[in-house]
């Protein structure tokens, strides 16, 4: 039987980015988007739902996320689905976490609400998403340069 894990979310981070590195070097962030879901009821009253999601990057795309951003700003994750399960040590029970393992992302915001030290918005790096051979830990590359300005197409 045939299966596919994808994963694409937009939403706004709750917290500032948590990095830290492996003994071996690997960076590791964490990040926890707000997904926001807005709807009408049949007699018009708004609703809203929000899910909070976890989020984990790996290698330079964790570097370059805990560099740019910050609690509240927006960003569109694509990934994939991991369950992860372990015995709780003071209850002894089994616990477990879906969460999302980050394989590309892309900035969104237009940079006008930029704190001190952020880049230009057009000199914000784009992800790539890691190569299909990659280990069970992405290790995607972020280029060095923006990529070539695109054509405004009005629509």
């Amino acid at each position: 039987m045939a299966s596919f894990n994808k994963v694409i979310l937009v939403g706004n981070l709750t917290r500032d980015p948590e990095l830290r590195y492996t003994p071996k070097g690997m960076a590791i962030a964490k990040i926890g988007i707000a997904v926001n879901r807005n709807w009408k009821t049949e007699t018009g009253e708004a609703k809203e739902e929000v899910t909070f999601v976890d989020v984990d990057a790996f290698g330079r795309q964790a570097e370059v996320i805990a560099q740019y951003m910050k609690k509240g700003r927006p960003l569109l994750v694509e990934g994939r689905l991991r369950l992860d399960q372990w015995d709780d040590k003071q209850t002894g029970q089994k616990r477990s976490r879906l969460g999302v393992v980050l394989e590309s992302f892309s900035f969104l915001d237009s940079g006008g609400n930029r704190g001190e030290g952020a880049p230009p918005a057009d000199a914000a790096p784009k992800s790539r998403p890691a190569s299909p051979s990659s280990a069970s830990v992405p290790e995607a590359s972020v280029p060095d340069s923006p990529p070539p300005e695109e054509d405004d197409v009005p629509f």
